[in-house]
Order: C-alpha cells, then sequence, then structure tokens
C-alpha cells in the first residue's frame, strides 16, 4: 500500500519537454497545473517530496480537512507549492519564509493562482524565532492550520522553529507537519515538540521515510 500511494503521489510531478532558461517542474494538484520555478543553489528553492506527500494528503481529504475560507499558514514555504494546494482548495493563506526566498516564492504563488482561487494568498517573512510578537500578534493573528513540509533538518534554529510553532498556534489551531527523517536531532526534536503539542501521526511512508503529523496545543480543543 505504501508504495502504490508514493508511486501515486510521485506521478503528480511532471517536467517539461523542452530544457528552458528557467528551471521549472510541474504538478497536478486540486484541478490545476501548478508550475513551480527552482533554484538549485538553495536548500529552500527546491520541491521535496515531504512537499508532495502533505499536497497529495489535502487534495485527497478536503472533505474532512475543509480549506475553504480557512486560515492557513505556512512555515518554511520554500517554492511554495503547499500554500498554492491550499490556495485552490480555497484557504486564505500565507506563505512565509526567509527574505532571500520570497522572491522566487511570490513569484511562484502569484503565476499559479492569480485568478484561480477565491482569496488571493500573501507571501510574508518569518525568520523563525524573530520579531514574532511584532509580525504576527496574538491578539489579531488566528490561524485554523499550520502547516509545514521538510522544516526540520540538520541546523542551528531548532529552538526557534519550536517557538514559531508555539507563538502561531492557538487552542483550536491544527498543525499539519510532514517529516522526513535523516538524522537522530529531527528525532530529538520530534519529543521536544510533544512536550507542548499532541502528536498523531496521520500517514508514514516508510519507502521515502517520511511522516505526516497532525498535532494540536496540549489541553487545546479536539478537532
Amino acid at each position: 500500500e505504501d508504495e502504490q500511494i508514493v508511486a501515486e503521489i510521485m506521478r503528480r510531478r511532471f517536467f517539461p519537454a523542452l530544457i528552458t532558461y528557467n528551471t521549472w517542474e510541474g504538478f497536478h494538484f486540486a484541478g490545476h497545473e501548478i508550475r513551480i520555478t527552482e533554484a538549485t543553489d538553495c536548500y529552500g528553492a527546491v520541491v521535496w517530496p515531504s512537499a508532495l506527500v502533505l499536497c497529495y494528503f489535502l487534495e485527497a481529504n478536503s472533505k474532512q480537512y475543509n480549506l475553504v475560507d480557512k486560515n492557513v499558514i505556512e512555515i518554511g514555504a520554500g517554492t511554495g507549492l503547499v500554500s498554492i494546494v491550499a490556495s485552490l482548495l480555497g484557504a486564505l493563506v500565507t506563505a512565509t519564509d526567509l527574505p532571500e526566498l520570497l522572491g522566487n516564492l511570490q513569484h511562484n504563488v502569484l503565476q499559479n493562482t492569480k485568478l484561480k482561487c477565491k482569496h488571493k494568498p500573501c507571501v510574508k517573512e518569518l525568520s523563525w524565532g524573530i520579531d514574532l510578537e511584532k509580525n504576527f500578534p496574538r491578539s489579531s493573528c488566528h490561524f485554523d492550520y499550520i502547516m509545514a513540509a521538510d522544516v526540520v533538518y540538520n541546523h542551528p534554529f531548532l529552538d526557534e522553529l519550536l517557538l514559531t510553532f508555539d507563538h502561531l498556534c492557538k487552542n483550536d489551531t491544527v498543525i499539519l507537519w510532514a517529516m522526513k527523517f535523516r538524522l537522530d536531532k529531527e528525532n530529538q526534536f520530534v519529543g521536544r515538540f510533544q512536550a507542548l503539542f499532541d502528536l498523531e501521526v496521520i500517514c508514514n511512508f516508510p519507502s521515502l521515510n517520511i511522516t505526516l503529523y497532525k498535532a494540536m496545543r496540549k489541553g487545546g480543543m479536539k478537532a
């Protein structure tokens, strides 16, 4: 079953028939052809398999996880694929990442959602752990969903990532988080994450070494 679903997920990806000046990949999700411009010199500007897993889940479970008119924020949006699919599924999306990635992210989001979505998505800078209250004040920012794909990897900002999850998450916020396991440090982060959030495995793909989690703040409302 794992291999069959993974094969279906990977069939959603296609490549240009001709080599072009701009490097891009194509994807089929939410009834649309999505073209993503990438940059090979930056981890955050490449589509990783965890993003495909999360996009496939959102599409396949659009009734159970109905995104229409929901406020969604994606952290570490990278190329924007997850944010684009969430927008196409009716969500009001804020796609966030580091300042050096925003140009490419804005380009991808705009070209794939213009005149196609109920709500115009927003692209915004978010450096984990920095100026959170200033840029995302708790009193006025409420997100129904936080989405993250492959945001946990070997870098020095895992403390800031956990702080960002904690700041953005209200008692009724649902976190959908796809993660590829590579190093022991990532397993340790999951343990620290569980100190603040109730964590549930929704899907597991051993052939990709990717797990899709659903999480909510401990003591919060159950979705």
